[in-house]
């Protein structure tokens, strides 16, 4: 009878190999953390992790331990030529086995491995890059360590999935070498790809046109490219997260996936549950803080009537249509004026840009607005006890000479202080090269300068937010829950957590049809919209009607009443929990039972 899993075979032991495993970098290390309690359910302690040792982010998230299966006796084989190995515990939810692979001494192996790169595969690895050249040392400690844990339990049948192509680079070797274990590998955005679409327009309609290794080498990323198309070609089983990166594989790696593993969440991770709603009017009102502290210096605004929509993610202008956002802002912008809405639009840019500092205006006003603050709390102590002692006197009294002199004074001198003749900044922080930042350039030419007569405003923060940072107070969780929508209308994802982590956190969002997950969504999940979340259509059409597209989704939103958001709130974050990893991670266990069937000859 055939096996319905690949954990059902008890000799199976199952190895997740990725760059980021206990290793902070980017998608994928969510990728494997949120989905590890699946795992470990589905596969108990015949699973476990590889990943290179970062022993800063190791001190925090790892708990060495004797781990037993084999696992121990097979670290001890690398250990006992040399090097360093870590075995224990990821302490993340689930808890899985965990193997950490220190470099270090690896880096002296370096040489005999590039030079089989060059003689097997036919790849020439550039001596000046550092990154490629850890890889490299990875991928000694990988392949050593595969083969000495086939050779310390020969009656297991050991089940490899690698992830991108920084953890895959001794696949292709050891399939030249003859090794006859069963291997997946999950390409989460080509590498080709990515740098191919912040620069080709219609990108997706060429895909055929283009010869990938030409590109590769005009980009500067031959040896990449050529090794994650050598490990997509070496594997029994291929995957990656979404349809429309399958397209690119099939076109620049040359090979149409086998199986599509769509990414999840831990939603129960993001579920407020009865507080939603607490939670957002808490941390809208510290947004309403930073918008007084902002703003207000130059004019003020109906804050009751003002919504927080925002963009956040790595600093590609393209790829993530920051582009299409700003224009988008600009013609709700118009359409806000021209309506005679009451709403006022605050938009929140969050990237990681370049910077030198926070600028010293954003410093100041932040610093100014706290002062108000502390004004306001003594002022009220000073008026509620002599407040009480009037009222129970019985006596007539004036509240203004309740406030003693030296507090009016202070009030007075703040307010002076307070007030300024320019407009609110559109950017807050100094930007190392002012002049070639594609976002403030294109808010320049858009003329979004924050007016009092603007109903959209823009603040450009081009750092990550963080709970240390002076404007906000928040962390970044705890800033999109005071927003009311994210847009994400991207030209490149091949996935794209940050739409579904919105949605997770009840705050509704917008994708695109270029995005992984948004086609995804619109594509098996009906009445999207309504559940929250947006999809703008990029696939092939005009980019100025994906703009109008946009900003009528966006002008709509603005549109609807405070009841008519808290009900999409509810609806948002029960549409996420169809993308918990206890609804994908089938497709993870379907690849796996793939690899292990008998391959044809």
């Amino acid at each position: 009878m055939p096996l319905r899993s690949a954990s059902a075979n008890p000799s199976v032991r199952l190895v997740e190999i990725g760059w980021e495993v206990c290793n902070q970098l980017g998608g994928i290390y969510t990728v494997l953390r949120s989905k590890a309690p699946e795992m470990v359910e589905e596969w108990g302690d015949r699973y476990v992790l590889l990943g290179p040792l970062n022993r800063s982010q190791a001190a925090i998230e790892f708990e060495e331990e004797r781990v037993g299966d084999g696992f121990d006796e097979a670290a001890d084989v690398l250990r006992k030529q040399g090097f360093e190995v870590q075995v224990g515990r990821w302490q993340v939810s689930g808890k899985p086995r965990a193997v950490l692979i220190g470099l270090d001494a690896l880096r002296a192996h370096i040489p005999e491995q590039t030079e089989r790169l060059a003689e097997k595969l036919e790849v020439e690895i550039p001596e000046e890059d550092t990154l490629v050249a850890d890889v490299v040392a990875f991928s000694i400690g990988v392949e050593w360590f595969l083969s000495a844990l086939e050779s310390v339990r020969p009656e297991h049948t050991v089940l490899s999935h690698f992830h991108e192509w920084m953890a895959a680079v001794a696949l292709p070797l050891m399939r030249a070498d003859g090794w006859k274990g069963k291997t997946i590998f999950t390409t989460h955005a080509t590498l080709i790809g990515r740098y191919m679409a912040m620069n080709e327009d219609r990108f997706y309609s060429r895909l055929a046109e283009f010869d990938a290794d030409k590109e590769a080498e005009h980009y500067g990323i031959l040896a990449q490219h050529l090794l994650e198309k050598a490990a997509a070609h070496a594997c029994d089983v291929f995957t990656t997260v979404s349809g429309i990166t399958g397209q690119e594989c099939r076109y620049l790696l040359g090979r149409r996936p086998d199986e599509y593993v769509p990414n999840g969440l831990n939603v129960k991770r993001y579920l407020a549950l009865h507080e939603l709603h607490q939670l957002h009017a808490e941390y809208r009102s510290q947004l309403h803080e930073f918008t007084m502290g902002y703003f207000f210096p130059s004019y003020s605004f109906d804050l009751e009537q003002t919504l927080y929509f925002f963009t956040s993610g790595r600093f590609e202008f393209r790829n993530k249509g920051m582009d299409l956002t700003l224009e988008a802002l600009s013609a709700l912008n118009r359409r806000l004026q021209e309506s005679g809405s009451r709403k006022t639009v605050i938009f929140l840019l969050i990237t990681n840009a370049p910077v030198r500092n926070l600028a010293v205006h954003s410093l100041e006003y932040a610093t100014m607005f706290r002062e108000f603050k502390v004004i306001a709390r003594e002022v009220t102590d000073e008026v509620r006890k002599h407040l009480i002692e009037q009222l129970a006197s019985g006596g007539k009294f004036d509240l203004n000479e309740l406030v003693p002199e030296y507090w009016q004074l202070r009030i007075r001198r703040a307010q002076y202080a307070w007030k300024r003749d320019w407009l609110p900044p559109i950017v807050t922080h100094d930007v190392v090269d002012d002049a070639q930042d594609p976002v403030l350039n294109k808010i320049r030419e858009l003329e979004l300068f924050n007016n009092a007569h603007d109903k959209v405003k823009v603040v450009y923060h081009p750092e990550f937010v963080r709970s240390t940072s002076p404007l906000f107070g928040m962390d970044y969780e705890e800033m999109i829950r005071g927003c009311h929508l994210g847009v994400f209308p991207s030209a490149y994802e091949p996935w794209g957590y940050t739409p579904l982590e919105t949605l997770a956190i009840g705050i509704p969002a917008i994708s695109s049809d270029l995005a992984g997950f948004g086609a995804y969504a619109a594509e098996y999940r009906r009445l999207h919209q309504r559940a929250g979340l947006y999809v703008v259509n990029r696939r092939g059409k005009p980019r100025e009607e994906s703009v109008a597209q946009l900003a009528d989704m966006m002008f709509q939103f603005s549109q609807q009443d405070r009841r008519q958001r808290i009900a999409q709130r509810n609806r948002a974050e029960n549409f996420a929990q169809h993308f918990d990893w206890s609804q994908l991670i089938h497709h993870y266990h379907d690849a796996h039972l793939l690899a292990l069937q008998p391959q044809e000859a």
